[in-house]
């Protein structure tokens, strides 16, 4: 189907705290009124953007992947965001795809924020996700991705949609919002960004600022500051006449990326 249904979830969270964040949130989906495709929360939604990976990390059988599929079954929808996971003595900040009938994908932070550290706790994931859904295919990818334009780079027209969970800091939400639509632009696709609100556990605040943007660098879904769970929904369509109408991307430049 060429129309996808969304609900961002713009939250508070709980400093590592995966018990409080996960009946929070489990309150407040309760909410939803409307049967969705997709739930999106933020990065590490379950703990905030901590770097005490050893004693937050989860295995992938641990409470908040059970959680993930409980909701996906419960609002029969996929949802998705990212937690702290511990595999093979390493840590990731690994954002998880969760289907309704408890498959899943999952995509480890390519480009951790090495001012905050996140690099000296965590491993870095090396390979891109490309999920699909009702027709629609979506690139996965970690708040400080989104400043490295060639790793998100829309190679072949490889996706429909990029999709953004992040920490992002309120003193730095000029180059947040500014870009979020450049990656639409650039890339001829929707980008829909979640980000999380209020102050974390080392007093960073944190505004918001989530949204969806259109292949063209039109606004569909803007929210500043406040908590909020919003349902919306966006045409394929769009993104269709928007590669037919100004057809760049089949003259951008070939490239490969290697690991360093």
């Amino acid at each position: 189907m060429s129309v996808l249904k969304i609900t961002t979830f713009q939250t508070y969270l709980f400093w590592e705290n995966i018990d409080k964040n996960l009946q929070y949130l489990s309150l407040r989906l309760g909410s939803i009124r409307e049967t969705t495709d997709l739930i999106v929360l933020p990065e590490m939604f379950s703990t905030g953007f901590s770097m005490d990976s050893e004693n937050l990390a989860e295995k992938m059988n641990g409470k908040t992947m059970k959680w993930m599929v409980e909701q996906a079954k419960k609002y029969k929808c996929v949802i998705t965001g990212s937690i702290i996971i511990k595999e093979k003595n390493k840590y990731y900040n690994r954002l998880i795809w969760m289907r309704p009938n408890g498959t899943y994908e999952y995509y480890d932070k390519k480009h951790l924020f090495g001012l905050g550290e996140e690099d000296k706790h965590y491993t870095a994931g090396s390979k891109k996700l490309f999920v699909e859904l009702k027709g629609w295919k979506i690139c996965p990818a970690i708040c400080y991705d989104l400043r490295f334009p060639i790793w998100l780079r829309n190679t072949n027209q490889e996706y429909d949609m990029l999709l953004i969970v992040a920490n992002w800091p309120e003193h730095r939400s000029l180059h947040w919002r500014s870009l979020i639509p450049a990656r639409a632009i650039e890339n001829q696709a929707f980008v829909v960004a979640v980000n999380r609100v209020g102050h974390d556990g080392n007093e960073v605040y944190h505004s918001g600022d989530s949204m969806c943007i259109d292949p063209n660098g039109k606004v569909i879904y803007y929210k500043p500051n406040d908590e909020d769970l919003y349902t919306f929904s966006i045409n394929k369509n769009d993104v269709t006449e928007a590669r037919a109408s100004l057809p760049f991307l089949k003259d951008g430049d070939s490239f490969t990326l290697t690991d360093q």
